[in-house]
């Protein structure tokens, strides 16, 4: 059972900031582009790119070590801890994007496209969508709307983290690095295995992304 929950350490410690980063840089975003006079549809889906490629900066180390420690085969109590592990992955391979900063690229595109997405969607249907004086009624306004902008931006961010994934999990073969880059992964995916492999995992991550 315990095999479930491997790798559970580093998001936990990541959460605290990314949520903080998400949600003030995307307010800060906002306020800068509101000198740019952009249409408010607009500025909301700039906004939102702006804070995913910075909370992607923030996250990416813990993702590599979450990515290691999940595809450990060991038994739970057997592997390393999350803090042994990114000792073991920085003085192995470095700091760098080959070491703790692996899969940068990619993870900047699923964290860049989805809250783009998200917020963009979120902000602009919201908008639109009359406020109800229910609190209740209210309240599942916002959730369906918040659930639609979740699945949404699933659905389209998904490859970069289908290429996110094998980057920073384990190579086909020992010693030999296959999937280096985002796009080149993508590519390299989508030839050996087909367009519906770039779209592996979605129903899990609707699961977890969508209701969140």
């Amino acid at each position: 059972l315990l095999g479930f929950y491997k790798g559970i350490f580093p998001p936990i410690l990541a959460e605290t900031p990314k949520r903080a980063v998400k949600f003030f840089t995307f307010e800060q975003y906002k306020k800068l582009l509101g000198y740019a006079s952009l249409p408010p549809g607009l500025a909301f889906a700039v906004a939102g790119l702006g804070s995913g490629l910075t909370e992607a900066v923030v996250v990416n180390p813990f993702e590599v070590v979450k990515v290691t420690l999940q595809t450990n085969r060991n038994a739970f109590t057997e592997q390393p801890s999350s803090f042994v592990q990114a000792r073991q992955i920085i003085k192995t391979d470095g700091l760098g994007l080959q070491g703790l900063n692996k899969g940068l690229t990619a993870t900047l595109g699923r964290h860049g496209v989805f809250n783009m997405v998200y917020f963009g969607f979120y902000f602009n249907v919201k908008n639109i969508l009359p406020v109800n004086k229910d609190p209740n009624l209210e309240f599942l306004r916002k959730f369906g709307i918040g659930l639609v902008s979740g699945t949404i931006a699933s659905i389209i961010n998904i490859p970069f983290d289908v290429a996110k994934s094998r980057i920073q999990g384990p190579q086909p073969v020992p010693g030999e690095i296959k999937y280096r880059t985002c796009f080149k992964t993508m590519a390299t995916v989508y030839k050996e295995e087909g367009f519906l492999a770039l779209y592996k995992g979605l129903v899990p991550k609707i699961m977890r992304l969508g209701p969140g």
